[in-house]
């Protein structure tokens, strides 16, 4: 399974997927044209949830439609520095079959 994983560096944000940048997939939805973010809810984090939400599923209509939710329960609450892997969005995705 995936590991996504975010960090505040001194030269900004870097989130990836198996270490590899993870894309933020404007062309599915755009909620901001600032990146990334997380710790909070708004445009930049729900980008994140999006992001990791259509690498995981596939699916961009899925992913769109799950995209707030999971940044308000799991983006939201990221600390700084964090890594989630497709187990733990598997478990969200059942609470919101």
């Amino acid at each position: 399974m995936t590991v996504y994983e975010g960090k505040r560096t001194i030269d900004g944000l870097r989130v990836t997927a198996d270490g590899k940048r993870l894309d933020e997939h404007y062309e599915i939805k755009r909620f901001t044209k600032y990146g990334f973010e997380w710790t909070y809810e708004g445009e930049s984090p729900q980008q994140l949830a999006l992001a990791i939400l259509y690498d995981h599923l596939g699916d961009h209509d899925r992913a769109v439609r799950l995209s707030q939710p999971f940044m308000t329960e799991i983006v939201a609450n990221f600390d700084n520095d964090w890594t989630i892997d497709g187990q733990e969005i598997d478990a969200f995705l059942r609470a919101h079959a």
